[in-house]
């Protein structure tokens, strides 16, 4: 079994990368982080913030290796948008809208693989109807709210991922970690921070803290939270791919053996 996750930050794969022995390795066309569980080849992309950068690092690593995977995950953090999510809960979505969807007929939505998301729930995600894939970090309360009418947490990736799997015909999950709740704003304007590449960029960080430097105690405590969420996120995929991997062989040695 191979299985593709991707990332769109470093800091959110972090945790789990000090947990597991991953060492550095190539997919398809991208720079990967790879490592062996339970028998399983789990190979880690990090694409860089945003859907386009997400969409881009899907396609070079699926137009390759699509044939070889047997499932794709997009891992991440994630921005509330209902109350009662909390910091470092793990949410898995049944499906993905973007940007583009209407609200009300939700015509660009891809569901995520039915059994995938069971398995999830088995293992301690939170299952919820939608995320909800943003051009751009949300971060205000009055948007958040407003978006909340029809998902339940947003981000900036997995639309595109799971485009790009159903494309190729890889079964894909969307899992996220909460780094903010519904009711409170993000400190700065965080789209001003990445740079061209999807990236944090510190020279940007450091502008925008000299411009707002009330922001500080808020950027700490996000940089806090989103470390806890990483690190909750980081358990949860180990314990989800130990499970979901030792279920396939089940199934496989059943299916081997029945009359």
């Amino acid at each position: 079994m191979r299985v593709l996750i991707t990332f769109a930050l470093a800091n959110e794969f972090a945790p789990w990368r000090k947990l597991r022995s991953f060492r550095s390795s190539t997919i398809g066309e991208a720079d990967a982080f790879v490592t062996e569980i339970s028998g399983a080849e789990v190979c880690v992309v990090l694409t860089g913030a945003g859907a386009n950068h997400a969409g881009r690092a899907a396609s070079n690593v699926l137009g390759g290796e699509s044939g070889d995977l047997s499932f794709c995950v997009s891992a991440g953090l994630a921005g509330a948008l209902r109350p009662g999510y909390k910091i470092a809960q793990v949410l898995v979505a049944r499906a993905v809208r973007s940007e583009a969807a209407d609200a009300e007929v939700l015509t660009s939505q891809i569901r995520c693989s039915d059994p995938l998301v069971a398995f999830a729930t088995e293992y301690g995600a939170t299952a919820v109807d939608r995320f909800y894939t943003a051009s751009r970090v949300v971060g205000r309360v009055e948007e958040k709210r407003h978006l909340g009418e029809a998902s339940d947490a947003v981000e900036m990736e997995s639309f595109e991922i799971l485009k790009q799997a159903r494309a190729f015909g890889v079964p894909a999950i969307a899992i996220r970690a909460i780094s903010d709740t519904a009711d409170e704003e993000l400190p700065l304007d965080m789209n001003r921070i990445f740079s061209d590449e999807g990236e944090v960029s510190i020279p940007g960080v450091v502008a925008e803290v000299a411009r707002h430097p009330q922001s500080i105690p808020g950027l700490v405590r996000l940089g806090q939270r989103s470390k806890q969420a990483s690190e909750a996120l980081a358990q949860f995929l180990d314990r989800y791919m130990v499970g979901v991997v030792e279920r396939t062989r089940d199934l496989q040695t059943s299916s081997a053996v029945a009359p």
